[in-house]
């Protein structure tokens, strides 16, 4: 009987320890939640100006899309530079391990039918009514210049497929190359480094435009549009392979069952063992691990970068890019369709003159991430 007193005074005092210990709890998490929300950073703000730092309100939330034709190139660290012998002793591609920012990039080069867009938008602005500041820009920037300058600086010239190679029958590709709709998925070319940045500003402009005032949306403008630093070239070409030496990972250019992987010229004479004699139509070929298409071969490619032979121990070992505007020769990468496989090596470096237009040359543009990124969310 004394037990059961015992513990039936304990079970009373301990329902009232609960009950004590329960209202101090109940307490606290007020209080908790009244300082909260009195202190916290944009607790209590109602949209009007209380005297705290609350930030800018109603800020339109920022989620940048892959753009159309584009793919995600994650941010990363690679070893730049040559991944087999230096064959004519160069001595300008040592390795050097660097880190890139996450970008995008278009998956295929600028093909001549999207080319022709932007001279269509130069030539014929009455079918592009709406992209006013767009034609504002072109008109005191590049069309006060006169017809002249655009006809010669702007528009494809399409006489390099004569003037490159000497007793050369290429009049039929003078003049169907460009024009022709049988070539529109084709490369442009005849394009010089000048003209492909007065491109990437266009396409900037024009999709900026678009998103800021023709969708209705309100939307943030996206970064720029521009040629890719070397750097960022040869870091996309290697698509995740570290080390490669061409971008489908592997030191052949032929598969297994002989088949050539790119648009290049093989041995003396034979330029018709990968299928096509000149360039091929973009994304002919298997893309490597990034999706992107002709790294190597098909044409060599426009990069930001000006061409200084001792620029790999001199630029920074974090999206390194050299600039200088009095260098008149300009990187060019990738190999074309008339080179040899030592070309379309990933490390392999070559130049050409700023304003020089070649059968083999032509570009493709790049855009800055804004974040961290690793590729995966998208």
């Amino acid at each position: 009987m004394k037990g059961f007193i015992r513990f039936s005074v304990l079970s009373i005092m301990n329902k009232r320890e609960i009950v004590k210990i329960s209202i101090n709890f109940l307490v606290a998490v007020t209080t908790l939640v009244v300082i909260d929300s009195c202190g916290k950073k944009g607790g209590g703000n109602s949209g009007m100006p209380t005297g705290d730092l609350v930030g800018v309100p109603d800020r339109v939330g920022w989620t940048q899309q892959v753009p159309y034709g584009m793919v995600v190139c994650p941010s990363g660290t690679f070893h730049m530079g040559q991944a087999d012998q230096d064959v004519p002793a160069t001595q300008i591609n040592y390795n050097k391990q660097i880190t890139i920012g996450g970008f995008y990039m278009d998956e295929t080069e600028i093909t001549n039918n999207e080319y022709r867009q932007f001279v269509e938008f130069l030539s014929k602005p009455d079918l592009y009514p709406d992209w006013k500041n767009t034609q504002a820009w072109l008109d005191s920037t590049i069309k006060s210049k006169g017809e002249e300058y655009i006809v010669r600086e702007l528009y494809p010239d399409t006489t390099v497929w004569v003037r490159d190679f000497a007793h050369h029958m290429g009049d039929p590709m003078m003049e169907y190359y460009y024009y022709h709709p049988a070539f529109d998925e084709y490369p442009v070319v005849g394009v010089d480094w000048y003209a492909s940045r007065i491109f990437s500003n266009w396409r900037t402009r024009f999709m900026n435009e678009w998103r800021t005032d023709l969708s209705g949306m309100n939307l943030f403008a996206n970064p720029n549009f521009r040629l890719p630093s070397e750097a960022e070239w040869e870091y996309a070409a290697r698509g995740g392979r570290d080390m490669a030496k061409y971008p489908w990972g592997g030191p052949y250019i032929r598969n297994s069952k002989g088949c050539m992987l790119a648009n290049l010229k093989p041995g003396r004479g034979n330029y018709y063992d990968d299928g096509f004699m000149y360039t091929s139509p973009v994304g002919s070929y298997f893309s490597n691990d990034y999706g992107l298409y002709d790294m190597s071969g098909n044409v060599s490619e426009w990069c930001e970068d000006a061409f200084y032979e001792s620029a790999v121990p001199v630029v920074w070992d974090m999206n390194p890019t050299y600039f200088d505007d009095k260098e008149k020769r300009k990187i060019l990468r990738g190999g074309s369709w008339k080179d040899v496989a030592y070309y379309l090596e990933l490390g392999t470096r070559t130049f050409e003159y700023a304003d020089s237009t070649k059968s083999f040359i032509g570009f493709r543009c790049a855009m800055t991430y804004l974040g961290r990124s690793s590729g995966q969310e998208f």
